[in-house]
């Protein structure tokens, strides 16, 4: 087997949003970078590259994670989701976007995909999260624009669509 340097490329394989990927990547490449710029997942934002702003959020095996802190290398075999697979179809909105729309808890929107990833973990694991469980998680994440008084608010909301959806299948 060759030696990997810092500046060889090697095949990475993962699921990203239910389908089965291999991507050459750098033995020091960050996921953000796998995502954005070799497998063109672009919906994943980069912000401040130290795990601080929470942009670059997406799920590993279902648990929010910062995409920034997290090496290719690292990924092998795992079960990636970024916020293109929130959208149930192309053209539509999740429950949790379009709460996002209504209750105008977006602005800039930079901020949004990960903070919608971060949501969507908590209310996977958690479906009746209430306002402090929702306000712990997204400490995580930095928002100018929108003072997270309508992320809360659209958050509450797409919760309670969520439970009627829930009760109703």
């Amino acid at each position: 087997m060759p030696r990997l340097t810092a500046t060889s490329h090697h095949p990475v394989s993962f699921r990203l949003n239910g389908r089965d990927v291999t991507a050459r990547a750098e033995s020091r490449m960050l996921l953000s970078d796998v995502l954005r710029h070799v497998v063109g997942a672009t919906g994943t934002h980069v912000g401040c590259e130290h795990g601080v702003c929470g942009a670059c959020t997406v799920q590993i095996d279902g648990e929010p994670v910062r995409a920034c802190l997290t090496l290719a290398g690292q990924i092998e075999g795992a079960d990636i989701r970024t916020v293109e697979a929130l959208a149930p179809s192309p053209g539509r909105l999740s429950v949790l976007q379009e709460a996002f729309r209504e209750h105008f808890a977006l602005q800039c929107g930079f901020c949004t995909a990960g903070i919608l990833m971060s949501l969507d973990a908590l209310f996977a694991r958690e479906p009746d999260a209430g306002e402090e469980a929702i306000r712990d998680q997204l400490s995580g994440h930095l928002c100018r624009c929108t003072g997270y008084a309508p992320i809360v608010k659209a958050a509450l909301a797409a919760r309670k669509i969520l439970k009627e959806n829930r009760s109703h299948a």
